[in-house]
């Protein structure tokens, strides 16, 4: 249901009061203020003031302003009846996170608790409406992975307001580097490591490497290609690398088929993931390009693609499930013993399918 403009003023002022960003007795924005802050009429503004009034949130006084009031709901006695935790991921039915979210879903049912799921599409607007809806209905810790974790995100203010107010926080599969946060996730530089090594050790050396950019694993991950490169002595050319965004995604995988039919000396592809890398390889069997016999594959994730689940990619374990359950304790430990414990880091494996060909 799409929310009204003022309600959507509400849930922010509302998000604010119980972040601490407006103190209890100190006065909010004037109306005109508000206006300019939120771009809206004069009529929207008294909406929403007249919804946190009602609410107990703010008071008016006559002659001096709109004021937050000194027994506003608080986090704690907003929070639901049922012990809840928020759960924002990239995506709730693609790639590997239904795994993940099966993972905190039965080991939080385990505890008692239950939880609220939303997905930002990796966008950073749709992240920062869901922690603002997270918060209203009082969830007590967030389990998040983080919206294009290699770029800056403004939502990073709105990350230590919650984390300030005693909301326990933990990232999954990446973090931002900016914020003292701990996160849950495999070891990308490692895993960038593996995946390189799995082609290098059998004689590859014209190597592509296809990596996503916009995400904080495409950026471990390269690194670890790059730790490869040095440790097997392989002069890599930077134009044997192909990046993505989010956003481009869907044309990654023609750009890698017209490098390699450009570029007949190549004789590997490392991907960023098992996605990427059966895009590419559905591709490559349209053109009657071979792997491994052609091309050499690897990926990273160990995702079973339901279309093409034929293919025994060879790839890095992902531990999904086991991610989603150790975020899980994670948050509950933080709740009932009021501080955060330490980050979590799974040492890579490469499962070794029939996707690599020995050059040796």
């Amino acid at each position: 249901m799409n929310k009204t403009k003022y309600q959507i003023v509400a849930d922010d002022l509302r998000n604010k009061i119980l972040l601490n960003e407006y103190l209890p007795d100190e006065a909010i924005p004037s109306e005109l203020q508000l206006q300019e802050m939120y771009e809206v009429s004069r009529h929207t503004v008294r909406e929403a003031i007249n919804i946190l009034v009602n609410e107990g949130y703010l008071r008016k006084r006559k002659g001096s302003g709109t004021y937050v009031d000194s027994n506003k709901p608080t986090l704690q006695n907003n929070q639901t009846t049922l012990k809840t935790v928020g759960v924002i991921i990239s995506y709730m039915s693609d790639y590997i996170f239904p795994d993940i979210v099966r993972g905190i879903e039965r080991t939080l049912r385990q505890y008692g608790y239950s939880f609220m799921l939303a997905s930002t599409g990796n966008d950073y607007q749709q992240e920062k409406l869901c922690l603002e809806q997270m918060i209203s209905q009082g969830v007590q810790a967030l389990i998040v992975e983080p919206t294009k974790s290699n770029q800056f995100n403004p939502n990073l203010a709105l990350y230590t307001s919650i984390r300030n107010s005693g909301i326990p926080v933990v990232m999954i599969n990446a973090n931002y580097e900016e914020l003292d946060l701990p996160s849950i996730a495999l070891n990308d530089v490692k895993s960038g490591f593996v995946a390189a090594e799995a082609v290098m050790k059998v004689g590859h050396k014209d190597i592509l490497l296809v990596s996503k950019i916009d995400d904080l694993q495409g950026k471990l991950r390269m690194k670890g290609f790059f730790k490869a490169c040095e440790q097997y002595k392989i002069d890599f050319k930077p134009e044997n690398i192909l990046t993505y965004t989010t956003e481009t995604r869907k044309e990654i995988a023609f750009q890698a088929l017209e490098k390699l039919r450009k570029s007949p000396n190549i004789t590997a592809v490392v991907g960023y993931n098992d996605q990427i890398v059966y895009q590419i390889i559905a591709l490559l069997n349209q053109y009657d390009i071979q792997v491994p016999e052609d091309i050499s594959i690897v990926g990273n994730d160990h995702y079973i693609a339901p279309t093409i689940n034929q293919i025994d990619l060879t790839t890095i374990e992902h531990p999904k499930e086991q991610l989603g359950m150790d975020a899980a304790k994670w948050v509950v430990e933080a709740i009932h013993n009021q501080q955060y414990g330490k980050s979590i880091f799974y040492e890579p494996k490469l499962i070794a399918g029939s996707t690599v060909k020995n050059l040796n």
